[in-house]
Order: structure tokens, then sequence, then C-alpha cells
């Protein structure tokens, strides 16, 4: 099994929302549950059984996050060495080809969000930022096409 890791602020996100898919998620499911079952014949009541798959859609979800979570630990920043990109790494990237600076930082697929500059260390992009040193020049397989990157700056 794959250990994942997570920031505390990842950690913590999904477990609220582990908790919030338990109590309120499976309260209103059983409440649409139980409004379609007053409506009479379950064997041809569209809105049951919508309201089942519903559910079957809901364990589903909290049975992914209860995994995360259970294979997941909780990556302390100060742990991590400096000198290279790793998991919690904000790099800032030179991208040759348009002559332009980005700045992310390198997450789990679980904390992944491109809006806030946060790409996961599975995607191609971050598997080629990972373990690199500043002054590091490397080509990255993207679907748009190959990048020539530069690793400008590594900071925590």
């Amino acid at each position: 099994m794959k250990k994942n890791y997570l920031s505390r602020e990842g950690y913590e996100k999904l477990d609220k929302e582990l908790r919030d898919l338990k109590t309120r998620g499976r309260k209103e499911i059983a409440e649409e549950i139980s409004e379609a079952r007053a409506k009479g014949d379950l064997s041809e009541n569209a809105e049951y059984d919508a309201a089942k798959e519903a559910q079957g859609h809901l364990e589903k979800r909290i049975a992914e996050r209860e995994n995360t979570l259970a294979i997941s630990s909780i990556l302390d920043e100060k742990d991590i060495d400096t000198s290279k990109a790793y998991l919690l790494s904000t790099v800032t990237i030179h991208n040759k080809k348009v002559d332009k600076e980005m700045k992310y930082t390198l997450v789990s697929k679980d904390e992944a969000d491109f809006k806030q500059g946060k790409i996961s260390v599975d995607s191609p992009i971050g598997k080629a930022i990972l373990g690199r040193e500043v002054g590091d020049v490397f080509t990255v397989d993207v679907p748009a096409g190959k990048l020539e990157l530069e690793i400008k700056n590594i900071e925590r």
C-alpha cells in the first residue's frame, strides 16, 4: 500500500470533509430515502431509486476519504531538506518555451489545486520537479507538448 503524505492543513481539510459526509451527508440522504419511501410502491418509485443511488455514491466517497486518511501521514515541513524539491516545497521554475516564471507548491494529489498554485507530485510537471536542485534544466512531456524548464528557486 502506497503511503500518502499530506500537510497538516490538507489532512485537517480531508478529515473535516469526512466528518461532514458522515453526519450531514448521511442525514440528508436518509431524509430523501424516507420521503421517497413515503410516496408508495418502491418498485416503480424513481425518486427512491435516485436516493438509493445517491446513498451509494456518498458511501463510496466516505470509504475513499477514510482510506486516504488511513494511509496518510502528516509531513512536518521543518524535517524537509531545502536543497532539493520535495513534497511541500514551493518551487519557482522558468518555462523557457514561453519565457515565463511560475511558482508551484508540490503537494499530494489530494491537496492539488492549480488555481492556488498547488500541483500534485503525481502530475507530469510535479514528477519532473521532484528531487531537482536550483539550476537544474529538464524537459517535461505534457499534453500540450514538451516543456523545457529550469529550477530557479526552492523554498519552504
